[in-house]
């Protein structure tokens, strides 16, 4: 079975082929065929795969598959190579899946887009692309797939390349994550130069060897490896990009923000996590603006009108959770919300799509409501989304988070002030996610007549997948139960051969102590599901009961409320700062340094040859009488020189 992993990525790559060669050729059937069939047979060859990997003991879970050697150079030896083991299992599982529904999903949401076949195509290619990321053995073809992942982002973002907002926004998703990009290629080579190979198993055994823990060079390797995790997993500062993202077509918002490319910044600390632990610094700054992503983004989700901008920056801070978990060094409970999040986040967006869908393109939750007897299937789906990203127990979104936030207070890398961070922003997350619901489902009927009248649920290619993301959305999480409930934690036993150093680590003096942790950890749970209970309710009072009672508390924050609708004037600040004294620069150095001293140097020397041309060209007539003349003078004026000088 092993034999069959390059398969994984190589079929969805064929999608990418058939689809981009014969766009405008074949009939839309055969595209959504070819482009669903391809990432689902990935899904299927995923799954036997996963339990080819769990039949063997848990120390052989590590299999390779060398297909051929890339670029051998020297002692410099670089393979086209895949790994699963029981991370890079999970994750394949995650893409290929969530990715499959996302596909299905398409078929009914772009239906009637002049771009279907191009549509297609790209989601094929960003599949294959992510599936690489997760799936190589060694940095370099990790950085292809990394480099994939941002190309199709650029390319889905702006998909409607007609709309300035949406070429504008593709190009900005480009160009700030070459900035994080940078800093990961910066990393990878000082690992190289100091260990000499860039496959993660030589790396990791190799790295204690030749790196001093807690040194500078490893603190720096790791840092500005987590540069480029910032830049791809939108994490302060270069989070600027993701919320932007949601101007392409909400299928490929739901797959960037669920499954592919935002994970691919905690996958790779999760890979690297051998290197993070011998680099406690580093472990700190990812936790530190994990934390600070988390709480940041949250603030602004509660001011935002636009229901996939509400989302975004949801995602940002689910996020920041994410990166929370791995700076305590617990990265498998990262690695678990990352999957959970992956179910009610994919599901928060196609559900959204389904809204944008029935509304007519409207986007703005102001101009909805009441939409709970015309959407039967996507209210309540999402509402089960709702519930598992607010952390209600029982669902897929309280195990995870709650694994995170004990951890952040219990872990020997952790601290108390990292969880209240992580506890305020739980509350938040609440409170926008059911302001959402509350805006959108219940309430007064806020759309014109002409929307109104158009109101409808979505047809069954969309629908289906909600209901198995909802499903999901439930039970993902039961795989991850924490111990103090009596059970095995699943999850965290499946990732043991792969994290368990980072367990060591992380278990600290706190959870060794015994019962008295447990009693902590009750304590905390108890706290953060009534904070995020208080929250459902201040949401309801507010846009559901007393609707005046929010314009009001609007009207007596106003200066706080257009801090948050504008976003802390981040995008005005990079505006000013960064972006328009490049652009004023640019146009100086073509319009003065390149025109004037560049070009007119050059012309000038030109026109200098022309002039000193025009008058020797005289000398040249091919007149040959002028030539004798010529000759018989010269020879006269010697003659005379010699006779008389």
């Amino acid at each position: 079975m092993f034999d069959y992993i390059f398969l994984v990525p190589l079929i969805p790559l064929l999608g990418f082929i058939f689809n981009g060669l014969l766009i405008g050729r074949v009939p839309r059937p055969l595209i959504s065929l070819v482009g669903c069939l391809t990432v689902g047979v990935s899904f299927i060859l995923s799954v036997f795969l996963f339990f080819a990997l769990k039949s063997l003991p848990a120390e052989a879970r590590f299999i390779e598959q060398v297909l051929f050697s890339w670029i051998p150079a020297g002692s410099f030896q670089v393979d086209v190579a895949f790994l699963l083991d029981p991370l890079s299992a999970v994750m394949i599982l995650v893409v290929s899946g969530v990715g499959f529904l996302i596909h299905v999903y398409s078929v009914g949401y772009m239906h009637s887009d002049p771009g279907y076949g191009r549509y297609f195509a790209f989601l094929n290619l960003f599949t294959f692309s992510m599936l690489t990321l997760v799936l190589a053995n060694n940095f370099l073809l990790m950085f292809v797939g990394w480099e994939g992942v941002g190309l199709c982002s650029y390319l889905l973002i702006g998909f409607w390349f007609e709309k300035k907002s949406a070429s504008d926004a593709g190009k900005k998703a480009f160009i700030v994550n070459r900035i994080g990009d940078f800093g990961f290629l910066l990393g990878m080579f000082l690992i190289f130069w100091q260990v000499g190979s860039l496959h993660f198993d030589t790396v990791m055994k190799t790295a204690p060897l030749v790196f001093t823990a807690g040194g500078g060079l490893i603190t720096a390797a790791c840092i500005l490896l987590f540069v480029g995790a910032i830049g791809k997993s939108a994490q302060i500062p270069l989070y600027v990009w993701l919320p932007d993202a949601m101007e392409g077509p909400t299928p490929v918002s739901a797959l960037i923000h669920a499954a592919t490319m935002v994970t691919a910044g905690v996958y790779m600390i999760a890979r690297t996590h051998d290197l993070y632990l011998m680099a406690p610094d580093a472990l700190m700054v990812v936790a530190v603006i994990g934390a600070a992503t988390a709480f940041f983004a949250a603030t602004i989700g509660l001011a935002q009108n636009d229901i996939k901008r509400v989302l975004a920056y949801s995602t940002v801070s689910q996020l920041g959770y994410m990166f929370l978990a791995c700076g305590v060094a617990s990265f498998a409970a990262g690695i678990f919300h990352l999957m959970t999040h992956a179910f009610f986040k994919a599901l928060l967006f196609l559900g959204a799509g389904s809204v944008i869908h029935a509304m007519s393109a409207e986007q703005n939750m102001r101009k909805m409501g009441g939409l709970k007897k015309y959407l039967p299937i996507t209210y309540p789906t999402m509402l089960v989304a709702t519930l598992a990203i607010a952390g209600i127990p029982g669902f897929s979104g309280f195990f995870s988070k709650d694994e995170i936030l004990w951890k952040s207070f219990s872990s020997h890398y952790g601290h108390p002030f990292l969880w209240v961070i992580g506890f305020v922003t739980a509350g938040l997350t609440a409170f926008y996610m059911f302001r959402l619901i509350y805006l959108t489902f219940h309430g007064q009927e806020r759309m014109d007549d002409k929307t109104r009248h158009h109101l409808h649920e979505s047809p069954r290619t969309m629908t289906v997948p909600l209901v198995i993301l909802a499903v999901l959305s439930v039970v993902g999480g039961w795989v991850g139960m924490p111990h103090l409930f009596g059970v095995t934690n699943y999850f965290e036993h499946w990732m043991e051969p792969v994290m368990t150093p980072g367990y060591n680590a992380s278990e600290g003096p706190l959870l060794a102590s015994g019962g008295s942790d447990t009693g902590m950890e009750i304590l905390l749970m108890v706290l953060s599901v009534g904070l995020v209970l208080a929250a459902i309710y201040a949401a309801r009072y507010y846009y559901q009961k007393n609707i005046q009672a929010a314009t009001a508390l609007r009207e007596k924050l106003s200066g706080l409320n257009k801090l948050l609708v504008n976003k802390y004037y981040v995008d005005e600040i990079y505006g000013a700062v960064i972006v328009r004294p490049v652009v004023y620069g640019s146009i100086f150095l073509w319009k003065v340094v390149d025109v004037v001293l560049i070009d007119g140097l050059a012309n000038g020397l030109a026109t200098i040859a022309r002039d000193m041309a025009e008058v020797l060209r005289h000398m040249q007539s091919g007149q040959v009488r002028r030539y004798a003349t010529l000759f018989v003078t010269g020879v006269l004026l010697v003659i005379a020189y010699f006779v008389f000088g």
